[in-house]
């Protein structure tokens, strides 16, 4: 059964989607300036949040973040810019589903290696048994600028929760800030444990029949809310801790 999120404030969906930038930069996955989480504004206007283009992840707040609409354009004024070309994976998954709140993308070294694999995610790992049945794959077509790649992302992601994009990167979608990001971390962690596991030339154990399934089933809370719902603070004192301001 699913985890009852409760319904959030813009003000508290910014402070939580500042949060991911924030934890995102904690664990070295950012790029520069580049890649992009967004998160849907509460209400009927179809409005999202997204970073200013040219900070940090480490320098975005939840009042910097920026308004825009379905195309990338900002709504209303704004003392910043954004990279509307960015904008286009995510707008994607946005409009395709009413349960992406938020969606995170990420241009990891493990994540993209283990993306131009031709077997994808391989169940060497627990970690990976558990986000297995929710990893979708989508080719790589180019930057990511054409509008018409929209609604092939949107078909290959299909109802499952994370995506690995060919040589590319990683991507998650959740209906709260706090699920995308759980999702999003088991499966990079899943991704660092295949490359070093490869990594060491040895012949790789493979589980035996019906436990990653197994594995599976048991790990349905990463994607119902509840875990998320129950790491987040956690997560949030860490911030308060190590990247004090992201609220502000």
């Amino acid at each position: 059964m699913a985890y009852d999120l409760p319904v959030q404030t813009e003000a508290e969906v910014r402070r939580d989607l500042a949060a991911v930038y924030r934890l995102v930069a904690l664990e070295g996955w950012d790029d520069l300036i580049f890649t992009h989480i967004s998160a849907r504004v509460p209400g009927p206007e179809h409005h999202f949040l997204i970073n200013p283009f040219g900070l940090r992840f480490d320098e975005v707040t939840a009042s910097n973040l920026v308004k825009v609409d379905i195309e990338g354009n900002p709504v209303g004024p704004s003392a910043h810019l954004v990279n509307p070309a960015g904008f286009v994976i995510h707008s994607a998954l946005h409009m395709a589903r009413e349960d992406a709140q938020c969606v995170i993308h990420l241009h990891t070294d493990d994540g993209v290696a283990v993306a131009a694999q031709e077997d994808g995610l391989l169940p060497l790992s627990q970690h990976a048994m558990m986000v297995r049945d929710e990893v979708a794959y989508h080719d790589y077509e180019g930057i990511a600028f054409d509008l018409d790649e929209r609604e092939r992302l949107a078909a290959d992601l299909g109802d499952r929760r994370l995506m690995l994009l060919r040589n590319h990167g990683t991507l998650s979608v959740g209906p709260s800030c706090a699920s995308a990001w759980l999702a999003i971390y088991f499966l990079e962690r899943a991704c660092t444990m295949q490359v070093r596991a490869q990594s060491t030339g040895a012949r790789l154990v493979q589980p035996r029949q019906g436990v990653p399934e197994k594995v599976t089933d048991q790990s349905r809370s990463l994607f119902d809310g509840s875990a998320g719902a129950f790491t987040w603070p956690a997560l949030l004192r860490k911030l308060d801790a190590e990247s004090p301001g992201y609220a502000d």
